[in-house]
């Protein structure tokens, strides 16, 4: 009688970990928070015992790289129903598994498809009820692809599992943070690291017209790290090739993983320009 099972009632977060190093932990817990918030589920624990918690599953996974899952159902109910009362016990669940190790290479670029945004309208809550994107990677691997890049009043937002990145007159592009948007920890790293290295960007949503003329095409989510997209919808993104920016980014982002998983930078410090 859980409502997360009945309901799809929860919310989640998945943190990668480098070196038995949460990255970013404290902006994910601050993203469970806010989820919670969003739906009116209590906390089933503080920010120092949901910290505490992590550590462990990390140390008794023996460290190294790893996925960190966490799920807060609203709870169990005496009754299916769907009103809800402020009296239930929240139901956490907590795991972790090995994450494959870094990549001396790129990942491979992948194709990708447009598609419409049929998923509920508050985006920004990182909710467990994901049948609307489960629908749609299904869509995009029906037509041969591995993402869907999911469009809302002519603009692309983001992916059903990822953020959106595009390259248009060498500026990089990604949807701004709002109701449509997961505010993805990936999404923001990146955008840290253009910064910092005098990458011009700008948080302004791609239009359909602009997706078919941008140079370089990539998703990001804390699992797929970074991932070139370089053909869509059967064409060719630009070139129909890797761009340079993509790989001046995938070695920014390993260099900065590197420094998390040997100590040298703590986890949840900004990238500084």
């Amino acid at each position: 009688m859980d409502r997360g099972f009945l309901f799809g009632d929860a919310v989640y977060e998945v943190i990668p970990v480098f070196g038995g190093h949460p990255l970013r932990l404290a902006h994910h817990l601050r993203r469970l928070d806010y989820s919670l918030s969003a739906v009116r589920i209590p906390p089933p624990l503080t920010a120092a015992e949901m910290t505490q918690l992590c550590e462990r599953l990390i140390a008794d996974h023996g460290g190294g790289d790893q996925i960190l899952y966490l799920q807060v159902t609203r709870g169990v109910a005496a009754a299916r129903d769907h009103q809800f009362g402020s009296d239930l016990r929240p139901t956490l669940f907590a795991m972790s598994r090995p994450a494959s190790p870094p990549s001396a290479a790129p990942p491979a670029a992948i194709a990708a498809v447009v598609a419409e945004d049929i998923r509920w309208h508050r985006c920004d809550i990182k909710t467990t009820a994901l049948l609307g994107g489960v629908m749609l990677i299904q869509q995009a691997l029906a037509a041969g692809a591995a993402e869907a890049l999911l469009v809302r009043d002519g603009r692309v937002w983001e992916g059903a599992s990822s953020n959106v990145f595009g390259v248009l007159d060498g500026v990089l592009r990604t949807a701004p943070l709002g109701p449509r948007v997961l505010a993805g920890i990936t999404r923001d790293l990146v955008l840290e690291l253009a910064r910092a290295h005098r990458l011009p960007c700008r948080e302004e949503a791609l239009t359909v017209a602009e997706l078919a003329r941008v140079s370089e095409l990539w998703i990001t989510s804390s699992t797929r790290e970074l991932v070139p997209v370089t053909q869509l919808d059967g064409r060719p993104v630009g070139s129909g090739v890797v761009g340079p920016l993509f790989y001046n980014m995938w070695h920014w982002y390993q260099t900065f993983r590197q420094q998390v998983s040997s100590g040298v930078r703590a986890p949840d410090a900004p990238v500084q320009e």
